[in-house]
């Protein structure tokens, strides 16, 4: 499987590539960015260390190089100027994207390709690709709250001292300030959560707050993320090469799981060689429902702004 990753010589790019290269599933890894020599100086770095990892083909080029990609992974993305509104970062994001989208379309992408949207917005521009390119919408998606659930289970985790992999709690929708943790299903080697020492609503709070502010943090202290998004990216890559139908929570366009419709959400999505196999709707409190529905609802708001 070839994977080319648009935005390859940023941090969030070359942290997906190490973790492609880290993994040892996919087969070729192509850094894709606006500035050759960076994309090709990362390209290099990964290359130096393949003879004690895995045979894979490290590569780096320009968005031809997605013309034959089974996978392509954007990752491309503006940080906010000082005193910018969020609104006026994402109209930036959006110009940029729709540039992508073109040359995309210029250079040509296989039919059965895989576009993954990481670059924020993620949710409005997961909408935007499968708007765009044509695609059927299970060959779009985005990694949308994927990153927020796997931080909210390694705080977690941190705070009851319990293994990282035992914890499964799952955010879903917006990726950004209406997202949705779903206390109701949350587990910890099979158990319910407020079965498992130490559990009490005054920490779960706690560890839902810093969780929303996890990407503000990590940039206040060094400057964005890095190595857990790029594992994020990763794990949703290895279970489309693996084909593994395991669940994600990933961002697709809705069509009626948990009443949705017309945008791009996440909810638990089946994922594996052909992307988003099947949304799966699962019991949850009224309010986190609520909480879903009205998520989408201001994920429809910011797009009607900025799309039009």
């Amino acid at each position: 499987m070839k994977v080319s990753i648009i935005g390859g010589g940023g941090l969030v790019g070359s942290s997906a590539g190490f973790a492609l290269q880290a993994g040892g599933i996919v087969r070729d890894i192509c850094l894709v960015d606006v500035n050759p020599d960076l994309a090709d100086g990362q390209a290099l770095d990964l290359l130096h260390g393949s003879a004690l990892l895995y045979d894979q083909r490290i590569t780096s080029g320009g968005t031809e190089q997605c013309s034959d990609a089974d996978v392509i992974c954007i990752t491309a993305g503006l940080r906010r100027k000082p005193d910018e509104s969020r609104l006026d970062l994402i109209n930036r994001n959006v110009s940029l994207f729709r540039s992508i989208l073109t040359d995309l379309k210029k250079h040509g992408i296989r039919k059965d390709a895989l576009i993954f949207v990481v670059s924020n917005p993620v949710d409005v521009l997961t909408y935007l690709a499968a708007q765009e390119l044509g695609l059927p919408e299970n060959q779009v998606i985005g990694l949308g709250t994927v990153l927020d659930t796997t931080r909210l289970r390694s705080l977690l985790a941190q705070r009851l001292n319990a293994p990282p992999t035992q914890v499964t709690a799952t955010i879903l929708g917006e990726h950004g300030d209406s997202m949705v943790p779903i206390w109701s299903a949350a587990q910890i080697a099979g158990l319910p959560l407020e079965k498992y020492p130490g559990v009490t609503q005054a920490l779960l709070a706690e560890v839902e707050k810093r969780t929303r502010g996890s990407g503000a943090e990590v940039i206040k202290k060094k400057g964005g993320a890095g190595f857990a998004v790029g594992v994020s990216i990763a794990d949703v890559i290895h279970d489309i090469a693996l084909d593994s139908h395991r669940i994600q929570p990933i961002s697709t366009v809705q069509n009626g799981a948990y009443g949705l419709h017309d945008v791009a959400i996440s909810v638990p999505t089946i994922v594996g060689r052909k992307g988003a196999i099947q949304h799966i709707e699962i019991d949850m409190w009224p309010k986190e429902k609520a909480a879903l529905q009205k998520s989408a609802s201001v994920l429809r708001e910011t797009i009607d702004k900025v799309l039009g």
